[in-house]
């Protein structure tokens, strides 16, 4: 018998809750975009969703019912780009002491317990400074904390650049295809879930132009060729056309941001035949040219607003050409996640559309859709039960006071229903 391939994400998982729970009466949206499913039940053995039925479920013997009257059942939330240590680094005053080791771990963690509770359960990290992130996953595993499943692409792995320099202790630069592979098996072998690409340059940096793709085709051709050769997925940074062009002709599985592509409609239509998946990231974008433009220079405000545009403009196309979109988050605090989705509705996604991207897409644009993203027989239980109704309100995602519960591989981990309620006698 074959040992199963399993990613370090998934070794760092949590066991399953053991035991059988049975929810009842919700207002069940499964994230694979079909209609809400009124007065169902679903049952949970061993940490996995068992059934999945329409009228109630005769309840067995040794299982707990959890009446949810009504409430709205879902898939847990999916953000497939953050950059958990930029967001949580703390901005120092001057003279204030610097950050012992260890203390962004720290507050790293303290993010993702908060994005637990806001009904969060994977996470995707695209960027992070040093071994930070691959530290806070060990913990998890170790049980120093409950967070979300968290999957980690080590250095980016780039060509000489501008924003390697910036960003320091972020990137493995590397030149030419025998370097560009030896940098993407150095991820790997440091416990990356995936590799991510710079294939452009960035709108973060003043001083590059990310019209001119970063890096050859013969080197993207490399990346991909090794990362799928050892069965692991690739991401690209996808800003600029010309970037964006090789990494969609030479097969990476997920485009980062990729907000020209509404100029090249046969690209996404090559996108949109081998399923390849668009993560737009407006959030950002939105910071840059409106939300907190008093943090970035005049010049990349401008370039900003205009990215903004052409990222609505991509997002309408993509929808319109059927590419698989996954939701992605880019900003922070990660807790907000669920923020991302309003903005892609207003780009013109169905509320419907949106809440499939940051389930269903999200899990298949990880490699995890056999096993999260759906709430189907088979898979585990990763669920949030919010109090409202997402699909008229995709804000009620965004109150802390509507996340009435939050179970992760069918063990209840968060939400309103778990808190404790305080009782005082009378004097």
């Amino acid at each position: 018998m074959s040992i199963p391939f399993l990613l370090p994400c998934l070794l760092a998982d949590p066991a399953p809750a053991p035991g059988t729970i049975v929810l009842t009466n919700a207002r069940l949206f499964d994230g694979t975009g079909s209609p809400v499913r009124e007065s169902a039940s679903v049952t949970i053995t061993d940490g996995r969703v068992e059934s999945v039925a329409d009228t109630p479920t005769e309840i067995p013997a040794a299982a707990s019912m959890v009446d949810l009257g009504g409430k709205f059942l879902m898939p847990g939330l999916i953000d497939c780009h953050t950059h958990l240590t930029i967001s949580a680094a703390p901005k120092l005053a001057e003279g204030e002491e610097p950050l012992h080791p260890g203390v962004l771990g720290h507050l790293v963690g303290a993010g993702l317990r908060q994005a637990l509770n806001m009904g969060i359960t994977t996470i995707r990290e695209v960027g992070a400074f040093g071994d930070t992130v691959f530290e806070v996953r060990q913990a998890m595993r170790y049980g120093a904390f409950r967070g979300p499943r968290l999957l980690v692409s080590g250095r980016l792995v780039s060509a000489s650049s501008a924003q390697a320099r910036l960003f320091e202790g972020m990137y493995r630069e590397a030149d030419g295809p025998d370097e560009m592979r030896r940098a993407a098996r150095e991820q790997i072998r440091a416990g990356a879930d995936f590799v991510k690409l710079m294939t452009t340059g960035a709108r973060s940096v003043e001083w590059e132009n990310p019209a001119p793709a970063q890096v050859t085709r013969e080197e993207v051709a490399a990346v991909v060729d090794e990362v799928h050769r050892l069965g692991y997925k690739v991401a690209a940074h996808c800003e600029g056309l010309e970037g964006t062009r090789l990494a969609v002709e030479e097969g990476v599985d997920t485009i980062e941001h990729g907000f020209h592509l509404h100029r090249e409609p046969e690209l996404l239509a090559r996108l949109a035949e081998r399923r390849g998946v668009l993560v737009p990231t407006l959030s950002f974008l939105h910071d840059v040219a409106e939300r907190k433009s008093e943090h970035w220079t005049p010049h990349l405000v401008e370039r900003g607003m205009h990215n903004v545009e052409e990222a609505h403009r991509t997002l309408a196309a993509a929808v319109e050409m059927g590419v698989p979109i996954a939701m992605g988050y880019d900003s922070f605090p990660e807790r907000l996640a669920a923020s991302e989705l309003g903005l892609m509705v207003e780009a013109g996604m169905t509320t419907s559309a949106a809440l499939v991207s940051a389930t269903a897409i999200g899990a298949f644009a990880l490699g995890l859709d056999d096993l999260i993203g759906t709430i189907e027989p088979g898979k585990l239980a990763d669920l949030l039960v919010v109090d409202g109704d997402p699909l008229s309100d995709i804000g009620t995602l965004l109150d802390p006071d509507r996340i009435h519960l939050v179970m992760q591989s069918g063990e209840p981990v968060a939400g309103k229903a778990l808190e404790p309620v305080l009782r005082f006698s009378p004097s």
